[in-house]
């Protein structure tokens, strides 16, 4: 018997997977590469790795190789918050303006460009949770949508490799005005970031200190942080831009990349380089309610609550979401604290277990970890924008469809 047949999965059914990476998006040139991961019960049971590390030079994609994660360090920042919340030093209910004293007449925009502004009183202050489930006002500059993101766009807000620093982006933000009243919508925002800012100033230390002693350490996440060591360089993938006719265009390029070196801001919504094992490492913590191999990052109820809907009311990303740009908009799914869950999955119209909670990353990873199945994924390419390609939806049909032996 395989290991896949011992864990439940058909060994055929899984291949299809390669197969299916390779023809319809590796060989015809409309990704450079494609890492996927999957484990049942901790054990992995498959693996994927095609293409080319970084096909301008002919480096091939290898088991350890370094990507840029995006969104995916937003989970981990939010882990990070929470273990804060554990200590007592925050709360989710705390208003922001606590925390970040600048921020406490915060208006809602009613009219005006940048920098004159007309507002009103919010219907009621920001609190945490707001930012961790992504209902605080806040936006992102490359929503194109309203005159307060283009004053995001203006001041280069989000710039990671710019000139400012976290501090710097908590002064500006707090000139700005929200984009509605905390609570009543979902909007992919900056939120995190501010997260990110909230933990290096409650635990008095840089946020990439706090990932290392509080999450990478004890993980032995030993690949992932906030820019590509000298070690790593020779791992590095090439980053595409999609382009139309299913093309591709090299938008930063391994050996020149602004990664090569630590930023100016440290972004906890969209910072961090990482390898499939590691995140697969971080995802099995997850999936394991808080724990890895002896190493206790967050207490089980923490992480239940962590994987639960936090949208008011109920609501799913359909309902609630404002976002022209979304990792995720799917019909069934709520969001939580720093990662969104299906809490009705006949709604996704795709296989899936209820209590299912992922997200994924602006250069097309993903990841999801399925409690009920025992099961955790991880994918990796480096393909801008996520949206090009149905590929985390797909993913799903073809794991699911290779489960043989289920719990739900």
């Amino acid at each position: 018997m395989s290991k896949a047949e011992r864990l439940g999965f058909s060994k055929t059914r899984l291949e299809r997977i390669d197969r299916f990476l390779d023809e319809k998006y590796v060989g015809p040139g409309r990704m450079p590469h494609a890492q996927f991961l999957l484990a049942r019960g901790g054990e992995v049971v498959h693996q994927t790795v095609l293409g080319m590390q970084d096909p301008e030079r002919g480096v091939k994609l290898g088991e350890d190789t370094v990507y840029r994660i995006y969104s995916m360090t937003k989970p981990v920042t939010s882990v990070a918050l929470m273990s804060l919340v554990e200590e007592g030093l925050i709360a989710l209910d705390d208003p922001v303006s606590r925390h970040i004293p600048e921020w406490k007449d915060l208006g809602v925009f009613s009219a005006g460009v940048n920098p004159v502004f007309a507002t009103t009183p919010p219907g009621r202050p920001m609190q945490v949770v707001d930012l961790l489930r992504h209902t605080s006002g806040l936006t992102y500059g490359f929503q194109n949508r309203t005159n307060v993101d283009a004053a995001y766009r203006k001041l280069k807000l989000e710039a990671m490799h710019g000139e400012h620093d976290l501090e710097a982006m908590i002064d500006m933000l707090a000139r700005l005005p929200l984009e509605f009243s905390p609570g009543e919508a979902w909007n992919y925002s900056v939120a995190t970031d501010v997260c990110g800012y909230l933990v290096q100033k409650i635990a008095g230390k840089p946020l990439d200190q706090v990932f290392q002693e509080r999450i990478f350490e004890p993980l032995k996440m030993v690949d992932t942080g906030f820019h590509v060591r000298d070690d790593q360089r020779g791992r590095f993938a090439a980053c595409y831009d999609a382009v139309l006719g299913g093309k591709m265009k090299l938008q930063d390029d391994p050996q020149t990349s602004p990664y090569l070196a630590p930023p100016a801001l440290l972004s906890g919504g969209g910072g961090l380089v990482s390898t499939a094992a590691d995140y697969m490492r971080f995802a099995g913590m997850l999936l394991n309610r808080g724990e890895l191999d002896g190493a206790r990052i967050l207490a089980p109820k923490t992480v239940d609550l962590m994987a639960s809907n936090h949208l008011p009311g109920g609501s799913d990303l359909t309902e609630m979401s404002r976002s022209l740009f979304s990792e995720s908009t799917n019909a069934g799914v709520g969001f939580g604290l720093g990662f969104a869950v299906v809490f009705d999955p006949p709604q996704t119209l795709i296989p899936c277990s209820l209590g299912e909670f992922y997200w994924g990353g602006a250069a097309s990873t993903a990841f999801w970890v399925d409690p009920m199945e025992d099961v955790t994924a991880v994918f990796m390419t480096q393909l801008l924008p996520s949206s090009t390609y149905p590929i985390r939806r797909e993913l799903r049909t073809l794991v699911y469809s290779a489960l043989m032996e289920t719990n739900g």
